[in-house]
């Protein structure tokens, strides 16, 4: 009786070492896919300098973060526009000092992507929305700010475009697009703007 009872506890113990390292994987393996399990985190990249994508823009943002998303928008390229307080000339280059004229100096300034017509069209678009008692822009963008909704300028279409820091409105933080991934990678929604 004692060999079967020695051959049981034989075989049982590696099975059971066996069933321990298994157990030991399958524990690194699901620390491993939770790390990976988005947050509740939005990011949106705001590339267009166009007033009402970029109201699209501040409206997915605002109810994202009203709703206990953690937002952040990285603006690149046009949608640097956004951010700008004023523009400053001396000491660009040629090409900079063109591109600030060319732009531009506030969010004022923003042309509708489609009917423009020479300023014409964003004036009637701002105007329907006070109409309707639609939020503008700017009241979008202190929203977005109250709600703590992150605004990150893109520092290398900042140095192409020549548009210096002290250009932005106050509080912007300046960052490349490893800052922008490292929102993104953990968001459950990228959008494109």
């Amino acid at each position: 009786m004692m060999d079967t009872a020695e051959s049981k506890v034989g075989v049982e113990l590696p099975r059971a070492q066996e069933l321990e390292q298994r157990v030991h994987e399958l524990e690194k393996r699901l620390a491993k896919v939770e790390g990976q399990v988005p947050e509740d985190k939005v990011t949106v990249v705001v590339f267009s300098g166009d007033l009402d994508r970029v109201l699209a823009a501040f409206v997915i943002a605002t109810g994202a973060a009203a709703m206990g998303q953690q937002v952040s928008m990285f603006f690149t390229f046009w949608g640097l526009t956004v951010l700008k307080k004023d523009t400053q000339i001396s000491g660009k280059t040629l090409f900079q000092k063109m591109m600030a004229v060319m732009t531009p100096g506030s969010t004022k300034g923003l042309p509708v992507s489609k009917m423009n017509y020479f300023g014409v069209g964003a004036k009637m678009l701002r105007s329907m929305m006070k109409q309707r008692n639609v939020s503008s822009l700017e009241e979008m963008v202190a929203l977005a700010r109250e709600l703590g909704v992150r605004m990150i300028a893109c520092e290398m279409s900042r140095d192409v475009m020549g548009i210096r820091e002290s250009e932005l409105v106050d509080g912007i933080e300046c960052g490349g697009v490893a800052t922008f991934l490292a929102d993104s990678l953990k968001s459950r929604t990228s959008l494109f703007i």
